[in-house]
């Protein structure tokens, strides 16, 4: 079971990420674009996701992802459940959704200095 305390430290350290509370609801941005957002109980996380992989994600594990709001169809964007995500799963999601708002070249230096990707917290 994953834990904002799993992935916080992650979102601090990668490359021009920084965590900010926005009505007490702590996100991961990158300048002024958000790729992480916990809901206020911490239970859910939001993250950036190619929106052409959505369906496939929620249909493969619906008791871990889902479909974001409405209103947020438009982004990029899906949603899981942090209790059916274990730890390493959580952190790779967050370097997933970084690398969706970074350059490729802080990208492909995050591979060269972590070819086992984000590793257990």
């Amino acid at each position: 079971m994953a834990s904002v305390d799993d992935v916080l430290p992650l979102g601090t350290e990668l490359e021009r990420s920084y965590p900010v509370y926005v009505r007490g609801r702590l996100k991961f941005r990158v300048k002024q674009i958000v790729y992480v957002a916990f809901s206020l109980d911490e239970t859910v996380m939001g993250f950036a996701f190619p929106k052409e992989e959505r369906e496939a994600m929620v249909g493969a594990r619906p008791d871990a992802f889902r479909m974001p709001s409405a209103s947020d169809l438009r982004f990029h964007w899906i949603e899981s459940d942090l209790a059916a995500l274990d730890p390493t799963e959580a952190r790779e999601l967050v370097v997933d959704a970084w690398r969706i708002v970074v350059p490729q070249k802080l990208s492909r230096a995050y591979d060269l200095t972590h070819p086992d990707g984000p590793g257990p917290p």
